[in-house]
């Protein structure tokens, strides 16, 4: 499981990068869902968010999620390409797979790599 050190995580398996306000799923939750063929996202450029508001809805040949702000803010970007090629989060989701960046946002609460890890392997006992 890939959990890069740089980013914040949440219970929910989204992760945040508090440098660039990048955010999207997990290594883990993109597992979890298996191949993934769709990809709503919810917001808009310019549009606030709460932290736990939805974002995204995926939809995965075996389980749809949805997808919620690991941090409250402005929307300053949507990846418009992954509806194109959802499958990205399945190959990519901490680099081509992200879903949206958050401007000037405070994040919820979030985890850092260690504790992530620590609560995912707690979660596959």
């Amino acid at each position: 499981m890939n959990v890069p050190s740089n980013l914040k995580y949440t219970k929910s398996d989204e992760w945040f990068d508090p440098a660039n306000g990048a955010a999207g799923i997990t290594d883990y939750a993109q597992s979890q869902l298996s191949d993934i063929v769709f990809i709503e996202i919810l917001v808009d450029e310019g549009e606030d968010v709460e932290v736990g508001k939805a974002i995204a809805s995926v939809e995965s040949v075996k389980a749809s999620a949805e997808i919620y702000a690991p941090a409250a803010g402005k929307v300053s970007a949507v990846n418009k390409g992954l509806s194109d090629k959802p499958e990205t989060l399945n190959s990519d989701p901490f680099g081509e797979g992200w879903m949206i960046k958050i401007e000037g946002g405070s994040a919820g609460e979030v985890m850092d790599a260690a504790a992530y890890e620590k609560y995912c392997e707690g979660r596959s006992h």
